[in-house]
């Protein structure tokens, strides 16, 4: 019993004892000075970093956008087998309207007057070890009927049903048919919104008439805001060559970049274009180069049998991506030097007090 009671005692006068911390000022000029400076250093972190350098005082929102694309350009060629012939763009931006994107053609295969009937394969000579067999497949365009045909004077090959004449897979042209797509021009409309501050821009901007869109040219240092661009620049920004890219196609990417500022004027919220070649282009692998699909006009001729002319068509692919980020001066800033700070505090914070709620609660066992 006397234990309990003892512990019984112990507890009581912890429960019931107040600690306050006790200050000791030391008067000493290296203390005090190592104190001094640990502070300032603080207070440039907070003040040079957090707030000047990273802006730490901001607030920030991500951006939307739609983009759409308008090619323009006329090229003429003359080759043994398409004649004399003049591209314009419904010839070749394949299709012709994509999301954020856009396909230039500048080189091309052409496989003319193919019908459905049977035919030499081309560029396989049938093999001992592998016969000709009805019904195999051979790789992506044609159906075996079995039989081995003369193919040449001097080779065989096995007989297939297909588009015939088959397409010979061989090397596009160098120089590229339509070398001359390096002078055709793209308009980028780019529309951007920042939802949470309600704020949005073109890259048309305020400034620009119609006269002058119908003239500027983008260019680095003479005119970096026109949203018309020449390919061959697009290309020559990411250091390569039209010409090279042409033969075999590849991919670009134009990256527009909105990283504005709204404390600042609003005039100074303006893109930047940069560009840069997106596919693989490796000399230690350059198996596969370049970007290039295939497409058919198809057509009937006069005794009612479907035609068609085969396009291995290669060219450059342009990617069109938005980044960027706005931002703005944090609460404080409007809660403190606003003409009518008051009245954003009266909206923003609700205020409870003491006496409030111990007048509430007397009523309330008042009522009980």
């Amino acid at each position: 019993m006397a234990r309990l009671g003892g512990c019984w005692a112990f507890l009581c006068r912890c429960f019931f004892q107040y600690e306050t911390p006790k200050i000791l000022l030391i008067r000493s000029k290296k203390v005090g000075a190592l104190n001094r400076l640990v502070q300032a250093l603080i207070l440039a972190y907070v003040i040079g970093y957090v707030c000047v350098l990273k802006k730490g005082y901001q607030d920030t929102d991500s951006v939307l956008s739609s983009v759409t694309t308008k090619v323009k350009g006329v090229a003429l060629t003359n080759s043994s087998q398409l004649g004399l012939r003049v591209w314009d763009v419904a010839d070749y931006v394949i299709p012709p309207q994509e999301e954020s994107s856009f396909f230039v053609m500048t080189n091309l295969i052409v496989t003319m007057n193919q019908t459905q009937t049977r035919c030499p394969e081309v560029g396989v000579p049938e093999r001992a070890a592998s016969p000709c067999s009805l019904g195999a497949v051979n790789g992506y365009r044609s159906v075996q009927t079995g039989k081995c045909v003369n193919f040449s004077d001097s080779a065989r090959t096995c007989e297939v049903f297909a588009w015939c004449p088959v397409e010979t897979d061989s090397e596009p042209p160098n120089p590229a048919v339509l070398a001359n797509a390096e002078n055709f021009t793209v308009l980028i409309k780019n529309s951007i919104q920042y939802p949470k501050f309600s704020f949005g821009r073109r890259n048309i901007l305020p400034d620009v008439n119609t006269s002058y869109l119908r003239n500027c040219i983008f260019d680095r240092k003479r005119d970096p805001h026109c949203p018309i661009f020449r390919l061959g620049d697009i290309v020559s920004e990411a250091n390569e060559d039209f010409q090279s890219m042409a033969v075999h196609g590849g991919v670009m990417g134009i990256h527009i970049r909105w990283d504005c500022d709204l404390d600042m004027p609003e005039s100074w919220c303006v893109p930047k274009y940069t560009f840069r070649r997106l596919d693989n282009k490796d000399p230690d692998n350059n198996v596969a180069p370049g970007y290039n699909f295939r497409f058919a006009k198809y057509y009937k001729v006069a005794d009612n049998v479907e035609t068609r002319t085969l396009i291995k068509g290669f060219g450059i692919r342009f990617d069109v991506m938005v980044f960027g980020k706005v931002n703005v001066v944090c609460d404080w800033v409007v809660l403190t030097f606003m003409k009518k700070s008051n009245l954003y505090k009266e909206q923003k914070y609700s205020y409870v007090d003491d006496y409030a709620l111990v007048s509430t609660s007397h009523q309330f066992h008042l009522f009980l």
